[in-house]
């Protein structure tokens, strides 16, 4: 991960801003220990803190055109570059090797009509200084993640987090997944439309186990991309277990080679974390000893959680409590995985909303609800997992990818009929993800339920911080809630103890606007709650929320 801070419709002199810009981008310099550049002229700041994992040596932001007349600041990676790399051998004199550069030759040729063409998970700014523009993007889920804001007087900024606009600017929004925004434009424009989105487009599809073997297996091995010794989490659920016995596949070979060589860090290293004799360490352990990878357990006591969470707030900035409750061991985890030098992690987030995995998804009454859902749960998720899984691990300066959310395998996994996806008394959840890797994996790890993540690292980790937040807040302070806090009121005592702490550190309107705040059982979405009368009157993100399903054993 890299961090951003970027001004551009500079109302004061550019003088005059750059040290405050300067100021705001070492806020996140977490994002990147590696190394600062700034770019500076009479009408953009641009200032990028840098996590080397793409040509350390030379790769080096913001980047210049090969013409000196555009400048880019990106925090993320382009998985295709090479290929699209291929295509500019007369148009464009690449400076450097990094992957982030074929965005300049894509808009020096295209303009502003090329994210479609981009695989991989970004967000940046670009100045053209031939006509005074920026160009601002997000990738297609938000698994980057970028703030926009502007100050009173009207100057624009984009931060890859909020704490770098805190305090600077009076109106600050989340800038949304998928859209750009660009000087001559007056609004954000949609770039990322799949069809997928409407059931009517998917209700009659095919559904090839082999397509989504084969796609999600490119995917792991495209993201594998990297300079840097590298590694996988491996939580023993599921998804991580899928995603980390692929990556032990490819990791022999250097991708960027087309496998023609041996890799830099041949040997695989796993981390799970968990509470002593949690469900996750137990299973991870499983895995890594069948699929072979150097295996690390991290664990921590509740009492190391609890220490941490005004970090972890601090670092994910959110109240959210599904959020708070995932990230903190994560957090905890990641501090770890930097003390052995790993800079970049896989990770299994996506699977869950893609699939249908939480365990609320028994209740769906219909393939087009159960789809629709999904649809749901995608356009959310950067604010949620795809928050957790960058901020928790970027605290430490450790890239986190996400095959399950690559653009590609995303079009193959949503086009699969909905019908498949459904779970009755013969399918567990993600029967379809989970037959398509049925011979990579033990079957005890295969066929286990859905276990969310801040359950499985130990049941006790949340029933103590209900405990810990029954203690702190009072009733008459809930009792009041609505009038502390008129935006977003607190739902209960555990999001109130949460909410307290984030305006500790972000004490603004617009901070707290920035966060979701609604009902949820098992991490469902407010429309999911319809469909079992027994959610009526629950708000408990926890899996442990959703009783009277499955237990058996599935072949």
């Amino acid at each position: 991960m890299c961090g951003i801070v970027c001004a551009f419709d500079l109302k004061d002199t550019s003088d005059s801003i750059r040290p405050n810009v300067l100021k705001m981008v070492k806020k996140v310099r977490h994002r990147g220990p590696d190394w600062s550049g700034v770019y500076s002229s009479k009408n953009a700041i641009m200032a990028h803190e840098r996590l080397a994992i793409v040509d350390p040596t030379s790769g080096k932001q913001p980047i210049l055109s090969d013409d000196n007349t555009k400048a880019i600041a990106v925090n993320g990676e382009i998985y295709n570059h090479l290929e699209l790399r291929d295509n500019f051998a007369k148009d464009y004199k690449f400076r450097t090797d990094s992957d982030c550069e074929i965005i300049l030759a894509l808009y020096k040729k295209n303009k502003y009509d090329f994210l479609n063409q981009l695989n991989g998970i970004f967000a940046f700014a670009l100045y053209d200084s031939d006509n005074d523009t920026y160009f601002i993007a997000r990738d297609h889920m938000g698994i980057i993640p970028l703030y926009i804001g502007w100050d009173e007087k009207g100057t624009l900024y984009v931060a890859s987090e909020l704490k770098s606009l805190e305090g600077v600017c009076s109106k600050i929004e989340l800038f949304p997944p998928g859209h750009y925004l660009e000087s001559n434009k007056e609004d954000y424009v949609k770039w990322y439309d799949p069809e997928w989105v409407k059931f009517n487009n998917v209700s009659d599809a095919t559904t090839s186990i082999s397509e989504l073997h084969d796609s999600l297996s490119s995917a792991v091995k495209r993201q594998l991309m990297s300079d840097v010794p590298y590694g996988v989490l491996l939580s023993g659920g599921l998804d991580s277990s899928i995603t980390s016995a692929l990556a032990k596949r490819f990791s022999s070979k250097r991708i960027e080679s087309g496998d023609t060589q041996d890799a830099w860090w041949p040997q695989l290293h796993s981390f799970s974390v968990g509470l002593e004799g949690s469900p996750d360490l137990k299973a991870a352990k499983v895995v890594s000893d069948h699929i072979g990878t150097i295996h690390h357990e991290i664990i921590f006591t509740i009492q190391e959680g609890i220490d941490a969470l005004r970090d972890v707030i601090y670092h994910l900035e959110t109240y959210d409590i599904t959020t708070v409750r995932a990230s903190t061991p994560m957090y905890l985890m990641a501090r770890a995985i930097k003390s052995l030098g790993i800079k970049m992690v896989l990770s299994g987030e996506g699977a869950d909303e893609l699939f249908g995995g939480y365990l609320y998804f028994h209740k769906a009454p219909s393939a087009e609800e159960f789809h629709n859902e999904t649809v749901r749960k995608l356009n959310k998720l950067h604010q949620y997992d795809c928050l957790r899984a960058n901020k928790a691990l970027a605290a430490w300066g450790i890239e986190g990818r996400v095959p399950f959310l690559d653009k590609e395998f995303i079009e193959v996994a949503m086009n699969i009929n909905p019908k498949d996806k459904m779970i009755n008394k013969d399918r567990i959840e993600k029967w379809v993800i989970r037959k398509a890797f049925e011979e990579y994996l033990p079957d005890e790890v295969l066929w286990r339920q859905k276990e969310q993540f801040s359950d499985g690292v130990g049941y006790s980790w949340i029933d103590s911080l209900k405990d810990l937040v029954s203690k702190e807040i009072t009733d008459e302070q809930m009792e009041s809630a609505s009038k502390k806090y008129p935006i977003n009121p607190p739902q209960n005592k555990e999001e109130y103890y949460y909410r307290r702490i984030f305006e500790e550190h972000f004490p603004s309107d617009a901070a707290a606007k920035s966060v979701p705040s609604v009902p949820s059982v098992a991490c469902s979405s407010p429309e999911a709650l319809k469909w079992d009368e027994s959610f009526q009157n629950q708000n408990d993100p926890s899996g442990r929320a959703i009783s009277n399903v499955h237990k058996k054993s599935y072949e």
